[in-house]
């Protein structure tokens, strides 16, 4: 089982205790983030602010956690949307060759350009809100997975079983939802953790970069983006959300990691053959 390997338990732990600290927030932060006391304005870290205060007096601690929801959301949603509309073009581009190469070079022209730099411009084009940057991720992501899954389809569909289906008169609707997706499910989900991470990384990156959503929402990325004028003398403003799109990109690779570890195939033959030894 993959939660055996120490290190995918960790990352699998790590990223729970984040999601589950973001998502409950509001019933145990004992101070709210948005709560302004000029008085404490880039204080240290203490007992009463763990993570320190930023320019306005804010907790960064409770800032830290609450900017959790957007970053997760964000990278959930783009994960999603991105893994189902990669699958439906990679495998109907893997299937199909009609449509191969049609599909194939508009993929090509989305992967022309640097997805972070496709992001920026659909956001600055768009507009700088949620539902904008979730649409720019989406349309930035989805060619990978469209590839990874075009691959994996044209694999599985020169196997015996396929052209056994075929010749018997199975539909192509029915070849490909029973017989091939099952079976490149496995690089479809390892790469979704990819894109969850990644897109994470860019939200943080767009809102560094002041196209994200409202500054008034707490984001890691504008928290980053407000604290680099006080790097010298308020470090820990900028070290603690950093820290987090760090941990938490860190445990999503981890644990994609780990799962294509354990469906990789070599593999599974040494663990099969040390076994039986």
């Amino acid at each position: 089982m993959i939660l055996k390997k120490k290190t995918n338990l960790i990352a699998v732990t790590t990223f729970f205790i984040i999601a589950l600290a973001a998502v409950t927030a509001n019933l145990w932060l004992p101070v709210s983030p948005g709560t302004i006391a000029p008085d404490q304005r880039l204080t240290g870290p203490s007992a009463v602010h763990w993570f320190g205060t930023d320019d306005f007096g804010r907790d960064v601690f409770a800032r830290t956690i609450v900017a959790a929801r957007v970053s997760l959301a964000v990278g959930l949603i783009v994960a999603v949307t991105a893994t189902v509309i990669g699958t439906v073009i990679g495998l109907a581009s893997g299937y199909f060759k009609k449509v191969d190469f049609i599909l194939m070079r508009i993929i090509d022209g989305f992967l022309a350009f640097p997805a972070i730099l496709l992001a920026l411009a659909l956001v600055a084009a768009l507009g700088g809100s949620m539902t904008n940057i979730i649409i720019a991720l989406t349309l930035a992501f989805f060619p990978v997975m469209a590839r990874v899954v075009r691959s994996a389809a044209l694999q599985v569909k020169n196997e015996a079983y396929i052209e056994a289906a075929r010749t018997s008169g199975v539909s192509h609707p029915v070849i490909i939802m029973r017989y091939i997706l099952p079976n490149i499910l496995s690089p479809v989900i390892v790469q979704s953790t990819f894109i969850f991470a990644k897109a994470i990384l860019a939200e943080a990156a767009l809102s560094f970069l002041g196209v994200g959503v409202n500054p008034s929402t707490p984001t890691w990325g504008n928290m980053l983006q407000e604290a680099q004028i006080y790097l010298t003398i308020a470090p820990w403003y900028s070290i603690f959300p950093g820290l987090a799109i760090v941990i938490t990109v860190l445990a999503l690779n981890l644990f994609g990691d780990g799962l294509r570890d354990a469906n990789d195939p070599r593999q599974i033959k040494q663990k099969r053959k040390l076994k039986a030894a």
